[in-house]
């Protein structure tokens, strides 16, 4: 059972989904959490899923915010209610640091740009490995019958996470952490649509999968088309690998686009295809 570090941010309503899974999943063992960029909004809103989950426990670090500055998108109050801001909390080096000292074999979870991971890493921090929820893999890669139409035909293309902080994420994917990336071109063929939360309905839940499905209730009133999955299935190929077909690559950024070529033998390896059922059972275990 993977114990996981989760480095987070809190526009997009799935990073807190991937939280509340974490918290509560019988596969995996959640043992710290820092926020991009650590506003005393989100702290507020990490703790409250955190207490609410009985998993205070679980310390939380903050990168540098502007204290004037909102970060909470509004969706999730609409979820899960008004919250207290709550100022003041460790440092992400500090956390990150405590968590790699006690549990030396821990995985970092990346949902956000990779700028509290670098900082941990330019200070000496030494990390086992990195699940990275972004990156590209183009038509070299990706089997003709995984590709997705929207994607077919490039190499390249521009990923959120790694180009909000691109110097960030060259320290990380150049520091000899062995990395697996969840690219875009992959977790954008899986969605929690209608049809999914009605299959999400039927099975056995456990208590963060719970507020998942109410988040996703909500969501689904004005958003009909759904939301996709990147992080909750970056999540789920940590705990089981088998959720994604991978490929070990070479990384690089070129006219701000990202993309991978083929590297037999690298310790970098990047998703180019999705198990469905597989991603489903390892969400929905209880």
């Amino acid at each position: 059972m993977p114990y996981v570090h989760f480095d987070m941010e809190t526009a997009d309503p799935d990073d807190v989904m991937t939280l509340a899974m974490l918290a509560t999943h019988p596969r995996a063992e959640l043992r710290g959490v820092t926020i991009t960029p650590g506003g005393p909004d989100q702290v507020g809103l990490v703790r409250h899923v955190l207490k609410r989950l009985g998993r205070a426990d679980v310390p939380v670090g903050v990168g540098a915010s502007k204290p004037e500055k909102r970060y909470v998108s509004e969706f999730h109050y609409k979820w899960l209610g008004r919250i207290d801001d709550v100022p003041g909390a460790p440092s992400a080096e500090e956390v990150i640091t405590s968590v790699v000292n006690a549990w030396p074999d821990v995985v970092m979870l990346t949902g956000a740009k990779l700028t509290n991971v670098a900082n941990f890493i330019r200070k000496g921090g030494k990390l086992a490995r990195a699940v990275l929820q972004g990156g590209f893999a183009g038509d070299s890669l990706v089997p003709v019958e995984r590709r997705l139409a929207k994607f077919a035909g490039r190499e390249t293309c521009p990923t959120f996470n790694l180009n909000g902080d691109i110097d960030a994420a060259f320290v990380v994917l150049e520091s000899g952490v062995p990395c697996r990336l969840v690219s875009k071109n992959v977790c954008h063929g899986l969605a929690w649509t209608p049809a999914f939360h009605e299959r999400v309905r039927g099975a056995k839940r456990t208590a963060g999968l719970d507020i998942i499905f109410e988040g996703m209730g909500v969501y689904l009133r004005n958003k009909s088309e759904g939301k996709k999955l990147h992080d909750p299935f970056a999540a789920c190929c940590l705990i089981e690998p088998a959720c994604a077909e991978w490929a070990p690559v070479e990384v690089y950024r070129e006219r701000g686009e990202w993309g991978s070529k083929l590297a037999l033998g690298s310790s970098t390896q990047i998703t180019i295809g999705a198990d469905e059922e597989a991603f489903f059972r390892t969400l929905t275990a209880s």
